[in-house]
């Protein structure tokens, strides 16, 4: 079937959960897609206003082979197998096909978060290869997605600021009604159920209004970042999981937790606080890709009253996995430098000289970043992931 553009400057997310099916979310509402994700595997192009032309880092880091999988049917991906809500289908049928969706997605629990720029499809698979259950892409601009045949065997990100300008994601918070027609209008039209994931409000009951309202207006599931969106540091703004409780309390729909995640503990307790279907990480998966397999960093380590043991593997090890994944999956350089950073940010704190050349190449190449790698290795850098002992 053809989807028609009935929206026209929307951006979206698409959920890849473990066995291969897709959800699409929406920076305002998500609609969910149960088709191959290798149509998806192509790299990131960004829609900035007042860029350059294109840099180093802008290109591919390999070129695409037919790895890629992209030769499909153009409306194969827009196949779906669930009928559309309609105008009159009743609060109830909406809330047993909600569940029926999430149990036919395998109700994953263990999910990376959409990240701009930094959930591309190599870094997806190295996490999924280390326990995670899905995965969201970046945001991916929906009226050109519907135009433009290239576009949709493209994956793209729109910029942080454009989606203040245009109104994405947190910043249609400003605009409830707007929100509710287009969840309503989405999940009228489409024969896939529809997602949405959003921050919290300053005031609960403003935040268990806006829960509730997305639920009336035929959300399936819902991802709540306990966080405002004034609250962006991560490591300094704790979120708030009671906020999150008290939403999966108050809708009937599958809810999915996100904020402080940084190691399998913090999963266990954050579903046990929050009575939550399943958890997203971010910023913590950035900088340990293999946290959803029971692996932390040392700073969680120490900090840990368990024994925890060596895992007998490094930063160093999931980035080479990661590089790896490029070479098969290419993106552009900047995604691979950004993860770089991400990755090896305590090692560049131990050898800022390695850090400064390695910000000083205008031209990135594999050959470049492995050796970077062994040099570090070379210098005595040993920061390895931890796991807990066994008794």
């Amino acid at each position: 079937m053809k989807f028609k553009p009935f929206f026209t400057n929307l951006s979206f997310n698409i959920f890849i959960k473990h066995n291969n099916s897709l959800y699409i979310k929406h920076k305002n509402p998500t609609f969910l897609l149960s088709q191959n994700p290798r149509f998806f595997m192509a790299q990131s192009a960004t829609l900035c206003d007042n860029v350059a032309s294109v840099e180093e880092d802008d290109n591919l880091c390999a070129n695409p082979t037919n790895n890629l999988g992209l030769k499909i049917e153009k409306d194969e991906i827009l196949e779906v197998g669930s009928p559309r809500l309609g105008p009159n289908l009743s609060g109830e049928s909406r809330i047993e096909r909600a569940w029926a969706h999430w149990k036919k997605l395998g109700e994953p629990k263990l999910i990376v978060a959409p990240m701009v720029d930094n959930s591309e499809l190599p870094f997806r698979l190295l996490c999924r290869k280390y326990g995670a259950t899905a995965a969201y892409t970046p945001m991916l601009h929906s009226r050109i997605f519907t135009e433009n045949e290239k576009y949709r065997l493209q994956e793209f990100t729109t910029c942080k600021r454009i989606a203040r300008r245009g109104n994405y994601g947190a910043f249609l918070m400003n605009n409830l009604p707007l929100v509710k027609s287009l969840v309503e209008k989405l999940a009228s039209n489409l024969s896939t159920p529809v997602s949405c994931k959003i921050r919290v409000f300053p005031d609960l009951e403003d935040t268990l209004n806006y829960a509730k309202m997305l639920e009336d207006a035929g959300c399936a599931l819902l991802a709540v970042h306990g966080r405002t969106r004034d609250e962006k540091d991560g490591k300094k703004v704790r979120a708030n999981w009671n906020a999150i409780r008290a939403v999966k309390n108050a809708v009937r729909i599958p809810v999915l937790a996100n904020g402080n995640v940084r190691h399998m503990d913090d999963v266990q307790s954050c579903l046990e606080e929050t009575g939550a279907d399943g958890v997203l990480s971010a910023e913590s998966l950035l900088e340990n890709p293999a946290l959803f397999a029971g692996f932390r960093t040392a700073e969680w380590a120490v900090n840990s009253s368990d024994r925890n043991e060596n895992g007998k593997i490094d930063q160093g090890t999931l980035l080479e996995e990661y590089l790896k994944l490029c070479e098969e999956y290419p993106v552009p350089w900047r995604m691979i430098r950004a993860h770089v950073h991400k990755m090896l940010g305590e090692w560049f704190r131990i050898h800022p000289h390695v850090r400064e050349d390695f910000n000083g190449q205008t031209k990135l190449t594999f050959e470049y970043l492995y050796d970077m790698i062994n040099r570090l290795r070379e210098l005595g850098v040993e920061k390895p992931l931890y796991v807990k002992r066994l008794a």
